[in-house]
């Protein structure tokens, strides 16, 4: 994609009211942290992922020439294939590939967004606190290696003693904690997370 399109993300989470512009503002500060801070996409935070799906595939059936509409999700498990094939084949997915769709209109938050966090564990520890412990967090540097379960029980232990409002609520602090961490200690970890951003910035023309 040699020419700037006008790209909107289509991504699970934020369902509504303040969560959804609490979603919004999460995404781009990470976005323009990331480099594209002058050709930002449009998010557009859709609740669950069967609503951003739906949400995206409307705008790839009705998209314009210069329109280039993505769809960001939690891949749930370990991936093992293409990410349309991914989706077809997960069990509760079964998403076919729209017509006329690209591989890079498809892109995943590995295994959950809470993934990314791990990779950050200074900016954890600054937002949680002196009672954060980061022992509890799961080992390891490929986030993409780290079960789903493991990665909210790690956080959740880890914020236990935190006190009621700091103790991890997914949701709740998980915007804001996105909009903290470093694009650039995730994509070091996370393989899928540099493909997006490689993404966004082919698309943007950047």
């Amino acid at each position: 994609m040699s020419r700037r399109q006008q790209v909107t993300i289509y991504v699970e989470g934020g369902s509504r009211g303040s969560l959804s512009a609490e979603c919004r503002k999460g995404f781009s500060l990470f976005l323009e942290k990331a480099g594209l801070g002058g050709m930002m996409p449009k998010v557009v935070a859709c609740g669950s992922r069967n609503d951003a799906f739906s949400r995206f595939h409307t705008a790839h059936e009705n998209r314009k020439p210069d329109d280039f509409p993505i769809l960001l999700v939690d891949s749930e498990a370990p991936v093992s294939e293409t990410p349309w094939q991914h989706v077809l084949h997960r069990v509760g997915d079964g998403w076919k590939k729209p017509d006329g769709a690209e591989d890079e209109q498809l892109h995943f938050m590995t295994q959950v967004m809470e993934s990314w966090f791990l990779a950050d564990r200074a900016a954890l520890k600054a937002y949680f606190g002196s009672e954060f412990k980061e022992s509890k967090l799961p080992k390891g540097h490929d986030l993409e290696a780290v079960p789903k379960q493991q990665v909210f029980d790690g956080i959740e232990a880890a914020t236990r003693e935190c006190g009621r409002s700091k103790t991890y609520h997914k949701g709740r602090h998980s915007f804001e904690i996105l909009g903290r961490i470093s694009p650039e200690l995730v994509v070091q970890s996370s393989r899928h997370a540099k493909r997006l951003l490689d993404g966004l910035k082919g698309a943007s023309g950047g």
